[in-house]
């Protein structure tokens, strides 16, 4: 089932939504909102269920489902934590300037703490208040869960995934050196992300399996392809051992969000990966694709987000329908 929120209130409305996007009925009835829904799910989660399927079949009041009038189905949340599942993204980094990427890297995460207190809507604009900040966009897929107990093995935490979905995780580059150097992490280079209008229960998805959700993640920058990477590959932390790993020391409360990192892939010949119109899967960041100029060219040549620049990232099913909608923004003067 496809669930997602109306803007209204600090926790949006709770809706279910059709499988093609159409249409959507008001769960409020059920739950009030997604984060109760959550916190309830093993009661809740069937009820939503049938209401979905009379929706489908349309015996149901229903009423448009616009995204541009979806909130991001947790428009806040207890916690967001995000991962670097994609170790080549790592290495390229590492690669452009000059340093090897530890072994540790191919078998313990990477993660760091989000802030979850807001996110904007996925057809809500990016504010950048300064273009020097060098604001950047990462396509991700993201996993929403029930409560995960602490020590949890990769299997039980696979199990505690409830929902589906994508985010724009905007980053401001220029502003993480110096936070870095502090050695204490990201803050101010971490603005609020947005979230695919819908989150979506793995079972609805044939492409997930095994922890990850195969297929391209569809990125285009100012109305041109910039990315087609699929997601499935080249993941070498699946969600269930990123879960995992964030349970090592803690119990994971309903309604956590845990992040892929930004999806990358090597060429077919091990190569750090071309842009499209070069015959390659393109990039799912900038920071990506100025990290591959500076190691084929010794310069970086993309700049980072302007003022007027329009980000889309959605994912296909089958049928060439987005599977999750559309995160939609446009970068905007603060």
């Amino acid at each position: 089932m496809k669930l997602g929120s109306l803007k209204g209130g600090r926790d949006g409305k709770l809706v279910v939504v059709s499988h093609d996007l159409a249409w959507c009925a008001d769960a409020s009835h059920i739950a009030p909102t997604l984060q109760a829904a959550l916190d309830d799910w093993d009661a809740i989660a069937p009820q939503l269920e049938n209401l979905a399927t009379d929706l489908a079949h349309d015996v149901i009041p229903k009423e448009r489902f616009h995204e541009r009038d979806a909130a991001s189905p947790l428009p806040r949340a207890y916690q967001w934590a995000d991962g670097s599942a994609y170790v080549n993204h790592v290495v390229l980094v590492r690669q452009a300037r000059g340093a090897e990427i530890p072994d540790s890297f191919w078998e313990d995460p990477l993660m760091y703490q989000g802030g979850s207190d807001g996110f904007i809507g996925p057809r809500d604009p990016i504010p950048l208040p300064d273009e020097a900040w060098g604001c950047d966009l990462e396509a991700e897929i993201v996993v929403v869960t029930g409560d995960v107990a602490q020590g949890s093995s990769r299997d039980e935490a696979l199990a505690g995934i409830r929902l589906v979905g994508l985010v724009n995780d905007v980053s401001l580059r220029n502003l993480i050196p110096a936070e870095l150097g502090k050695g204490f992490g990201f803050v101010q280079s971490k603005p609020a992300s947005a979230f695919s209008p819908v989150f979506v229960t793995p079972d609805e998805l044939p492409n997930w399996k095994e922890g990850k959700l195969h297929g391209a993640l569809m990125v285009d920058l100012n109305d041109k392809p910039f990315g087609r990477a699929d997601a499935g590959e080249d993941m070498t932390f699946d969600f269930g051992t990123l879960v995992s790993h964030l349970a090592k020391t803690r119990n994971l409360v309903a309604g956590s969000i845990i992040g892929s990192g930004t999806v990358s892939n090597r060429d077919e010949d091990g190569g750090p990966g071309k842009p499209i119109d070069q015959g390659g899967r393109g990039y799912s960041c900038l920071a990506e694709v100025r990290m591959v100029e500076k190691i084929l060219d010794g310069e970086m040549k993309t700049p980072f987000l302007s003022h007027g620049d329009t980000v889309r990232i959605w994912m296909e099913d089958e049928h060439g329908h987005a599977t999750f909608g559309t995160i939609d923004q446009e970068v905007v003067k603060a």
